[in-house]
């Protein structure tokens, strides 16, 4: 009897290993075509703008990342990963704060100047008008960025269930000797 619930269990586990399978089968090719397609827009601003106006010399010396990749971990042991948009703040910024101690009225905090929004977006290091398949490639690596990140969960969570296949079936070999 016991046989028979490891048997459904294996078989649930194997069916979820294929759905996994497809979907990352999936996720990829989607992955490459947004990377082909960003190469491609990148290549057409090249030709627009020329060839030296869209290249490493026009990169700014001091860059911080528009997004992160923070992890949790669910209750069954996986780790998850997502991307986070961080909107100008630093990496260490993002996430969840500490509580911190509040000034009381009467001494007056001098404002920090925020970074303007236009200092943030990488498009403005390559001119106020750049061309549109410029956009279209950030757009396509930044779409490339989140399916990468899908993806590593998706590995995570198929080398996890590949363990417990294995698990259950050394489950199974032990219930149910076979001829040897």
């Amino acid at each position: 009897m016991a046989g028979l619930s490891v048997r459904e269990e294996l078989d649930s586990l194997l069916l979820q290993l294929l759905r996994d399978f497809e979907e990352l089968e999936a996720k990829r090719a989607a992955l490459n075509a947004r990377v082909e397609e960003g190469w491609f827009s990148l290549s057409k601003a090249r030709y627009a703008m020329g060839a030296k106006s869209v290249g490493p010399l026009q990169y700014a010396s001091h860059m911080e990342p528009r997004c992160c990749v923070h992890t949790s971990e669910a209750q069954d042991g996986l780790q998850r990963l997502w991307m986070v948009k961080t909107a100008g703040r630093r990496p260490e910024d993002v996430g969840p704060q500490e509580p911190a101690l509040r000034r009381r009225k009467g001494l007056s905090k001098t404002p920090q100047p925020e970074p303007s929004a236009g200092a943030q977006d990488p498009l403005n290091w390559f001119g106020i008008l750049v061309p549109q398949s410029l956009r279209q490639a950030q757009t396509s690596f930044q779409e490339g960025l989140q399916l990468s990140a899908d993806m590593a969960s998706l590995q995570i969570r198929i080398s996890w269930n590949q363990r417990q296949f294995q698990e259950l079936q050394e489950k199974l070999k032990q219930l149910e000797p076979g001829p040897a």
